[in-house]
């Protein structure tokens, strides 16, 4: 079995918890920019209704649905990323989907090749940074490939689509309940292929208290740029209105600035107390500009992603 503190992409859970959820959120985009579909396996354990669970998201029409099964329904494997879900897989280097809901006929298989896997330490052993160590906190996060590309078919309401050359995505989260509110970008569909971009913000509730968070990188060209709370970076400006998000993130040797241009959402369920029940709203056809400068104020990257997932709970900016 592997340390599962140094492997968020492997089942954390157990079947016994209660009050638990888990879910991995794979993202893919076709070459042409047209198709983007997102899937997000996972179990949902509480009292009333225990279950597992694929929730699925066109990015483009902004159509979702909620996908029930039973928990019998949900497999895993405890030293890799392997989950089965009624006839569904998704493993670390491709999934295979057999979906028939009222929404959705989903069949094919879509391979992964070319993983950027986020890098682990002993200090650091992903996303989270220390903060991985810490006890109690209602939600943790995890990043599972931050960059890879795309091969195979889908057919999907019975019409085909190629997704050879496109990009995929995978992270994750597991605990007892979503942050009460938040902000989450990201995108790795830039002009430069090895870009890659996410951030999430989020007020954390621990011991009774609550503290303001974030986590987030920027690589290029197989370097990760860090910005986190864990790492001493802040949010030095922010400012929103109903057609755009902008923030400013600062290390000690970088500024990020960001802007996300809020496009089409889908409605996505969440989970409180480990039942699926919150809905929030999701897009995953925004767009993100990212500008980075180096500590003299030299800008060293600037450029454009497409289809950036994006989801904002606006009360967020009481805290911010």
């Amino acid at each position: 079995m592997k340390p599962r503190l140094f492997h968020p992409e492997i089942f954390q859970g157990s079947l016994k918890k209660k009050n638990y959820f888990e879910g991995w959120y794979f993202k893919h985009v076709s070459a042409s920019l047209d198709q983007v579909w997102s899937f997000i396996p996972g179990i949902s354990l509480n009292s009333d209704d225990p279950h597992s669970f694929i929730q699925v998201i066109n990015g483009i029409s902004g159509e979702t649905e909620y996908i029930t099964y039973p928990l019998e329904d949900f497999e895993w494997k405890g030293d890799q990323l392997y989950l089965r879900i009624g006839g569904s897989i998704f493993i670390e280097d491709h999934i295979e989907l057999d979906i028939h809901s009222e929404r959705f006929r989903i069949k094919g298989r879509i391979d992964y090749e070319n993983l950027t896997k986020y890098p682990k330490t002993l200090l650091a052993p992903g996303i989270m940074g220390w903060y991985t160590y810490v006890p109690y906190m209602e939600c943790r996060h995890g990043i599972v490939s931050v960059n890879h590309d795309l091969k195979g078919l889908l057919t999907i309401n019975g019409e085909t689509t190629d997704f050879g050359n496109g990009k995929g995505y995978i992270e994750k989260d597991w605990g007892i309940s979503f942050p009460e509110v938040w902000i989450w970008i990201q995108s790795n569909n830039f002009t430069d292929p090895t870009a890659s971009f996410s951030i999430s913000v989020a007020k954390i509730p621990w011991l009774g208290r609550f503290f303001m968070g974030f986590i987030s990188f920027l690589h290029l060209n197989g370097k990760f740029h860090l910005f986190s709370t864990y790492n001493n970076s802040v949010i030095s400006d922010i400012s929103h209105d109903s057609l755009q998000l902008s923030l400013t993130l600062r290390n000690s040797d970088s500024r990020l600035e960001i802007s996300v241009i809020k496009n089409r959402f889908g409605e996505l369920m969440a989970p409180v107390s480990g039942v699926m029940k919150r809905r929030i709203k999701e897009s995953i056809d925004s767009t993100v500009e990212l500008r980075l400068y180096d500590k003299s104020g030299k800008l060293v990257y600037s450029d454009e992603g497409k289809r950036a997932g994006f989801e904002v709970i606006e009360e967020i900016f009481r805290y911010l």
